[in-house]
């Protein structure tokens, strides 16, 4: 089964660049999206083009803001969006697939803002979705994907010194949080593959970041321990443009 995750920064924008060849050059049998800014509708239109999908869209309150969305050649048995906490539902950033064996869920994690301005509200979010994947990782093996807008270590992002403490995406606060994720029993799949690969899943469309390999690794497929010798390959696909961000992928075998 291989599983792709792409930030698309904009389904309707990506559309425009070559979005559907990518996704049948890709051909995932679970593509799950983040940032849609778009309608469910929206989304199931463009979808509509790649054939054999089932198609799961959700958007916050806020129209053309944030977003998710799950498309998968096999019907999950449910899909749900965040469980019952206000903070999680608000702006469309989670998923949960039940696909029988395992749990899977799509997040949009929060940006903590220039200037840090959302940090505190990034540090609520965090503990409430950790309570949440427990509660799920308690019932059947959970795979998270998405954009997690931090980068781990020092080896996930260009210039690590210059943006320590300063720059959304490599605070302590956050880097805690991915701590406490991995703590509850959850395995960085790229990582555990390549432990040494200095790798990037985006770029900021300034200063030709992306030309420069001036990246960060924010993009994860996270997978509880008992999943993660079923990861046959985690990949990230640098090559496919389209958005600041670029897919990411594991092979899950049976």
């Amino acid at each position: 089964m291989k599983l792709i995750s792409w930030n698309v920064n904009g389904i309707r924008a990506i559309a425009k660049k070559d979005f559907s060849a990518s996704v049948k050059a890709l051909n995932p049998d679970i593509l799950c999206l983040q940032e849609t800014k778009a309608d469910p509708d929206n989304v199931a239109e463009i979808a509509s083009g790649f054939n054999g999908y089932h198609c799961y869209a959700f958007l916050g309150e806020q129209k053309g803001y944030s977003g998710t969305a799950i498309l998968s050649k096999t019907e999950p048995l449910q899909v749900t969006t965040g469980g019952d906490h206000a903070l999680l539902q608000a702006e469309g950033r989670i998923q949960c697939a039940d696909f029988g064996t395992f749990f899977l869920v799509n997040a949009y994690v929060p940006n903590s803002g220039n200037g840090l301005k959302r940090l505190e509200h990034r540090k609520e979010w965090d503990a409430a979705f950790l309570e949440y994947l427990q509660s799920l990782k308690e019932e059947k093996p959970l795979i998270l994907c998405g954009d997690l807008n931090v980068a781990h270590r020092p080896i996930d992002l260009k210039n690590d010194k210059s943006n320590y403490n300063k720059t959304a995406g490599y605070t302590q606060d956050e880097i805690d949080g991915m701590d406490r994720l991995l703590g509850m029993g959850m395995v960085d799949t790229f990582r555990r593959q390549y432990p040494d690969k200095e790798a990037y899943s985006y770029w900021s469309y300034r200063f030709n970041a992306r030309q420069k390999n001036i990246g960060w690794r924010i993009d994860y497929f996270l997978v509880s321990e008992d999943l993660a010798d079923r990861v046959e390959d985690a990949a990230i696909y640098a090559e496919y443009e389209g958005s600041d961000h670029c897919p990411i992928g594991i092979q899950l075998g049976l």
